[in-house]
């Protein structure tokens, strides 16, 4: 199956997330109003490195169309908020998963205490708790992650299949019938998925549902969706920043930067 067709065949298959993506103006100050007032932490990532903090917004100001938000307790880490274009921020309210990006940042100084200014954002991706952001795979590098496989003789052997999309909760992956039966409910340990530029991630996966595909020659292959397991933090971090560079660099191709 060429990679064309099968980003095709994902992007059908993929839950519609635009459904989820608000751009109201109000209904997005209301939401920003809510995480002021239950000073929810918020998961701040940079869009260069394997970099975030935590962070809380402080305030909404100038018709609530900038946001007032904490610095980190790092002084290198915000010197280079200061000096970033953009931040992608990400954080959950009553079980709902929030992110958005901020821009326009400018170290202030709010109520006495430093802090960091920037422009409210535009747009806001509000997901239910079983709902995560899903990264079609790029057509322009292979992501693949290996999986190992126990056999009878007690030494496992890797498959590795193609990995269709991911998420922070979990990914969709290509394998050929013929190297194993995956059946929901299976679970794989150390699985080492491969993300290009940032390195590999190891992760322990959960089989949820199998799908058999056709394509245009006739080759039929399984499309396996996979939730993680008890996924660390420190593989969350890597694989949100692999999204979000892809993403950025994606809607810099389409602004023809």
């Amino acid at each position: 199956m060429s990679t064309e067709n099968t980003t095709r065949v994902e992007l059908l298959r993929s839950d519609d997330f635009a459904q989820y993506l608000l751009h109201d103006a109000r209904q997005i100050k209301q939401i920003l109003r809510s995480l002021v007032e239950h000073r929810a932490l918020i998961t701040t990532y940079l869009p260069t490195g394997n970099q975030s903090f935590l962070t809380a917004i402080l305030a909404l100001i100038d018709n609530e169309e900038r946001v007032v938000f904490d610095v980190s307790p790092d002084a290198a880490m915000n010197r280079r908020v200061a000096s970033t274009d953009e931040l992608v921020c990400a954080t959950q309210l009553d079980g709902i998963k929030i992110q958005f990006a901020l821009n326009g940042i400018q170290e202030v100084t709010y109520q006495g205490r430093d802090a960091f200014l920037a422009n409210r954002p535009e747009r806001l991706l509000r997901l239910q708790r079983r709902e995560f952001y899903r990264l079609v795979a790029p057509v322009t590098h292979a992501l693949t992650c290996l999986i190992p496989v126990p056999q009878e003789d007690g030494e496992p052997r890797s498959i590795e299949a193609r990995v269709l999309d991911i998420s922070g909760g979990g990914m969709a992956i290509i394998a050929p019938p013929e190297d194993m039966d995956f059946i929901p409910g299976m679970e794989f340990d150390g699985c080492r998925v491969n993300l290009p530029e940032f390195g590999p991630v190891s992760v322990r996966m959960r089989v949820r549902n199998v799908f058999r595909l056709t394509n245009r020659n006739g080759v039929e292959v399984l499309r396996v969706g996979c939730e993680f397991v008890d996924l660390p933090n420190s593989a969350n971090n890597l694989i949100q920043r692999y999204i979000f560079k892809v993403e950025r660099d994606r809607n810099a191709r389409e602004r023809g930067l």
